[in-house]
């Protein structure tokens, strides 16, 4: 199982928000007149990646470590970034060269031996709250010379390797600063300095501000960044944020208010509003065993329980969902990976419904009629407002009503607290539940393979061989078009299996005023401060 689900990377229950204010980074922002401030609700668990696994602190490593492959902004693949090249040289053997006379920002040489030294400490630390498990593909890692690091794989051409490079896992830490067993405390890094991407972090107080400089010695990707100094504030909560952005406290506010201030942003004369593609999917999860006719009921029947899963996805209508309830700041979703990735399908869009993305009494009717379905069907239908936002509530009382409307389905809404809720979910205790995920990487597998495969980490006994021989050929796959080819193949297999019926993509959202550019929105779900200018 994927050890960041639980954590706060996977789970964020509001769309990505960028809104600029004219704060102009002032004293009030702890920055400078020449800088600007960002405000988010973000938490930052640690500095050190070996540590952390959430929005907040990858915030922070995206700008201040670098990478051997990265987005190019407004890309979803990666390219090099510190590494020169970047190859399959064999089935199982992935090879990077870096560019020559890297160096940290404390002076410190980067070479090959601290790429092997980032790997091999992120497995050995091992720390409950690090990502080390996107590792779990990669048998070794090896410097066979100061510029050339050979890392062997499981699979052979595993196609997300690349995309993993970029992710939380994989920023490029000097080991004469850290520790190969142990983790680093969040001041011992600031004094060391060890830091080579766009900016280094020159003060951080935990849950109040972080200061970054543009760091000349930068060789990456993204070049050199448009403002010399970004200010980050940390507010306790969407509603302080908000204030911030109506007092003028911060230029940027990233991550996260509510749809209702959203929409009264939007409305607010000198704002540009921009919206783009967001990593976050909403979605119900069947589980194929206790679900209206499960295997483990007593009136067991797949027929009938396919037409149960079917009969539901005639039913929701994503569009006045994502509109009345969440302002329009997500999107309905109708297949099992985001538009923006490679490969991404709607194929629940016509195959359900009126077949053109609205809901269908007659059609749901008919159906559960043609499989001998008995309605009302009794749902017991789970929801955790606590963990995806106190629009869950609504959200989950419109698909009640949506279901209930023409008498098809007798739903049981029923609510539990996160940390029980965890728990019953793998447990077999829900038939239909809500979750939802945040992408570790910007790869259409990172939204299949991790929920299908075998069963994946859902735990819901769907497994379908067919979607399990895809799901490998896809990963080995090497032709792009081929592989996009595979991951639609897969998805119009779940589409018509539902073991989760996708809801809604979270769509991220900037609001700009006159004299701030450069806030972009791109299918990476990176935050990048070197793009924000004045």
């Amino acid at each position: 199982m994927k050890k960041k689900f639980y954590g706060s990377i996977a789970l964020a229950s509001t769309a990505a928000l960028l809104l600029a204010g004219c704060a102009g980074g002032g004293d009030n922002s702890g920055g400078s007149s020449n800088g600007i401030t960002v405000g988010t609700t973000e938490v930052v668990t640690s500095l050190d990646p070996a540590g952390s696994y959430d929005n907040g602190s990858f915030a922070i490593a995206t700008n201040v470590y670098p990478f051997l492959l990265n987005n190019p902004v407004g890309e979803a693949t990666v390219e090099p970034d510190i590494a020169e090249t970047a190859e399959f040289t064999g089935p199982t053997e992935y090879t990077v060269t870096l560019k020559k006379d890297l160096t940290f920002a404390n002076g410190h040489d980067l070479t090959a031996s601290d790429v092997v030294h980032t790997f091999e400490r992120m497995l050995n630390i091992d720390d409950a709250n690090g990502p080390q498990s996107l590792l779990e593909g990669m048998e070794s890692v090896k410097a066979t010379d100061d510029l050339t690091v050979v890392f062997t794989l499981k699979a052979e051409h595993d196609q997300t390797f690349p995309q993993i490079l970029s992710s939380p896992v994989a920023p490029i830490l000097d080991e004469e600063v850290f520790p190969a067993d142990k983790l680093l405390d969040d001041a011992a890094v600031i004094e060391a300095k060890p830091f080579a991407g766009q900016y280094t972090l020159e003060r951080f107080d935990k849950g109040n501000l972080a200061v970054f400089k543009a760091n000349d010695a930068y060789k990456g990707i993204w070049g050199a960044p448009k403002t010399e100094q970004i200010n980050v504030r940390y507010f306790a909560n969407e509603s302080n944020l908000s204030q911030a952005i109506e007092t003028k406290a911060v230029d940027v506010a990233f991550r996260s208010l509510s749809a209702t201030d959203v929409a009264k942003f939007e409305k607010t004369d000198g704002l540009n509003v921009v919206h783009g593609p967001g990593g976050e999917i909403r979605y119900i999860v069947f589980n194929f065993d206790t679900m209206p006719y499960g295997a483990a009921t007593a009136e067991a029947d797949a027929n009938k329980a396919l037409a149960v899963r079917q009969a539901v996805a005639d039913l929701i209508d994503r569009e006045k969902i994502a509109h009345e309830v969440f302002k329009d700041t997500y999107t309905p979703l109708y297949g099992h990976v985001p538009a923006g990735l490679e490969g991404a399908a709607e194929p629940l869009k016509s195959l359900y419904g009126d077949g053109n993305g609205g809901a269908d009494a007659a059609k749901a009717a008919s159906r559960l009629e043609a499989a001998g379905v008995e309605t009302p069907v009794t749902l017991d239908l789970q929801y955790v407002a606590e963990r995806y936002g106190a629009a869950a509530t609504e959200e989950y009382a419109q698909i009640k009503a949506m279901l209930e409307a023409d008498g098809l389905f007798n739903v049981n809404l029923q609510t539990t607290e996160w940390g029980v809720y965890s728990k019953e979910y793998s447990s077999g205790a829900y038939p239909a539940f809500q979750l939802g995920w945040f992408p570790d990487y910007s790869d259409a597998d990172n939204y299949l393979t991790p929920f299908f495969l075998e069963g994946g980490f859902l735990k819901n006994h769907y497994n379908n061989e067919a979607v399990n021989t895809l799901l490998r050929e896809q990963v080995a796959t090497d032709d792009a078009a081929k592989r996009a080819s595979l991951i639609e193949e897969v998805q119009n297999l779940t589409a018509n299996d539902l073991p989760t019926v996708p809801l809604l993509q979270g769509a991220q959202v900037a609001v700009a005023v006159d004299g701030i550019s450069g806030v972009t929105l791109d299918p990476s779900f990176k935050f990048r401060f070197g793009t924000l200018a004045r």
